[in-house]
């Protein structure tokens, strides 16, 4: 039995085991059914930035040129992306941080999110560690934190950003989110993590305030198939990762569903030299989509990650041909 099937039937047995408000105070205890958030551990390091806490770090010299790391999602963490560590052994202060909502920062209701409150968290983290007004910022985004970062310097903030290295964005206009994502959803439809989904929910129900059991329920339902069928080339499953945060997920995908944004009107402003990196076995992407994303932009590099799927970043293979290719980028740009 994996890992997942463990943990459901774990929580199946609690939830046949116990009734009534036991059963709730089981589940919705800190750290029962996924890790403790900042705000319930004190251990974690943490910044406070614009309103709310995040789980966040820095490595490197925090007076060198900053890269700041925007995992995907929205609502995953940045654990799978740690091997972007390695840039601080480069000369580079490197910074992590768990979007609102998401992976171990503190959450939040699902009627507090908007695109500009992400915008301008991100703002936040960025002026929290930088040190000087010369320091460079570079920003490394994947899936939708790539899109995170071009939504960035669409909303007026090219003149902040040094370099800007985008990593298999799904889309920059909504339409094309949409199709992309919906390739790979119907991929799954059937698929065992949905059937596991549906079936803990005889046993578990949530309220859209009881955000330990809503992510849980997320955890199942998007863990990875095995790699052998999944059309967007993984090559180890599910990435690794802390904890996801479902409400954030349901409700930046709601408000891209009833805005119908388009985060391209302002990206020609952005001159600088663009790294945009699609993989070699992600099927529903491809050099066609790569083009189109990446058009409204410039000044544009595509690179082909080699022997990698949609998580480059963090299998060693997909690893060992993306850092080689992002430091040449980042020192091209350093001085």
């Amino acid at each position: 039995m994996n890992y997942k099937k463990i943990l459901m039937a774990s929580a199946i047995l609690l939830s046949v085991s116990f009734s009534g408000c036991k059963k709730e105070r089981i589940f919705n205890e800190p750290g029962n059914l996924v890790p403790k958030t900042v705000d319930q551990d004190p251990s974690l390091s943490s910044i406070y930035v614009n309103g709310t806490q995040l789980h966040a770090e820095a490595f490197g010299n925090k007076d060198s040129a900053m890269i700041i790391v925007l995992h995907g999602g929205p609502g995953s963490d940045y654990r799978y992306m740690l091997n972007c560590k390695e840039f601080a052994n480069q000369g580079y202060s490197v910074v992590f941080y768990d979007q609102r909502g998401a992976g171990l920062s503190k959450r939040h209701s699902g009627d507090s999110y908007s695109i500009q409150l992400m915008i301008d968290d991100l703002d936040a983290v960025i002026n929290y560690y930088r040190t000087s007004s010369t320091q460079k910022v570079f920003i490394l985004g994947h899936s939708w934190g790539a899109m995170l970062a071009a939504i960035y310097i669409n909303a007026g903030n090219a003149n902040k950003i040094d370099g800007l290295l985008l990593a298999e964005p799904g889309g920059l206009v909504w339409e094309d989110v949409m199709k992309y994502t919906s390739s790979i959803q119907s991929f799954g439809f059937f698929s065992e993590e949905l059937n596991d989904a549906v079936y803990l929910d005889q046993f578990i129900s949530a309220k859209e305030d009881e955000h330990a059991v809503l992510d849980y329920k997320r955890l199942l339902m998007v863990e990875g198939s095995e790699p052998k069928n999944d059309p967007t080339g993984n090559t180890d499953g599910y990435q690794m990762i802390w904890r996801l945060g479902a409400v954030s997920y349901n409700s930046l995908f709601e408000i891209g569903k009833r805005e119908n944004p388009n985060w391209t009107i302002n990206l020609h402003l952005f001159t600088k030299k663009v790294l945009f990196v699609y993989s070699e076995r992600n099927k529903y992407y491809g050099l066609g989509h790569a083009q189109k994303v990446s058009s409204p932009f410039p000044n544009v590099e595509l690179f082909k990650n080699l022997d990698a799927g949609h998580d480059m970043i963090s299998p060693s293979n997909g690893w060992s041909h993306f850092y080689p290719k992002a430091l040449s980028y980042f020192n091209s740009l350093k001085h």
